[in-house]
């Protein structure tokens, strides 16, 4: 049956950023198609802890501040205590900072690129060693953004960080396919989360934003479910390098 495919039982997906938003809701899709969830984050993940094992999956709370990427290892050593193996990856966990570009300032700049970018490609790299170590192959699922394809205004390392996200999204497909290792990404466009809280109460930015999309909403966690499941499961086995826009349409426009 094609609906097996999609079926997660027995494996273990390290998420990044699962406390709230967009990680929490792949975070429970994951954990809904039967994976065990390692949830990598700064504070208590605790709704998010709680719904997980609702679901009668286990949940693994790793804090970890991922600007740093020495206590990568650690975390690997942590998840693996689950079953032994790794299987799905979501590098999910990332920061944002708006500033005109002429008075943009170097430590915002590295701020951004270190999570969003640094970290994405060493954290998938020793994941993708453990899958080599494991013969099994396994699944990398990066976020992406809007501004992987658009340029954006006041947030140049935001936007630089997410376009790389795509582009080594690619070179490591290229690489890591040969070994059964499928990278891909995910782009959200407009979702209704606590950062973008401030843009929906604004009545014109809002508006404008609306009018842009086809669909005529903003995107929920619940959107991403889907996609993420597929891109975790054996049914994207013949998917490398791409990345999804969940955007109701914004780039189509």
């Amino acid at each position: 049956m094609i609906l097996d495919n999609f079926q997660l039982s027995g494996r273990v997906a390290i998420v990044t950023g699962c406390n709230t938003g967009l990680g929490q809701g792949m975070a429970l899709a994951l954990a809904e198609a039967g994976a065990d969830i390692v949830g990598v984050n700064v504070s208590e993940p605790t709704e998010t802890k709680q719904q997980v094992e609702a679901l009668g999956r286990r949940f693994l709370d790793l804090r970890a501040n991922l600007a740093d990427i020495s206590c990568i290892d650690g975390l690997i050593a942590e998840a693996r205590k689950l079953t032994g193996n790794i299987d799905i990856l979501v590098n999910n966990a990332g920061i944002i900072r708006r500033e005109d570009a002429i008075k943009f300032s170097e430590k915002d700049w590295d701020d951004v690129i270190d999570i969003n970018l640094k970290t994405v490609f060493f954290f998938s790299q020793a994941v993708a060693k453990q899958y080599l170590a494991q013969g099994s192959g396994g699944k990398i699922i990066n976020v992406a953004s809007m501004l992987s394809f658009q340029g954006g205004v006041r947030v140049p390392s935001y936007t630089a960080s997410k376009s790389g996200v795509m582009g080594i999204t690619r070179l490591m497909a290229n690489e890591w396919a040969q070994h059964g290792i499928n990278v891909n990404a995910i782009a959200p466009g407009y979702m209704a989360t606590n950062n973008t809280a401030a843009l929906r109460a604004d009545e014109g930015r809002n508006a404008s934003i609306l009018e842009r999309i086809p669909a005529g909403r903003w995107g929920l966690p619940e959107d991403l479910a889907g996609p993420v499941v597929f891109l975790a499961s054996k049914a994207s086995d013949y998917v490398n390098g791409y990345t999804v826009a969940v955007d109701g349409g914004w780039l189509a426009r």
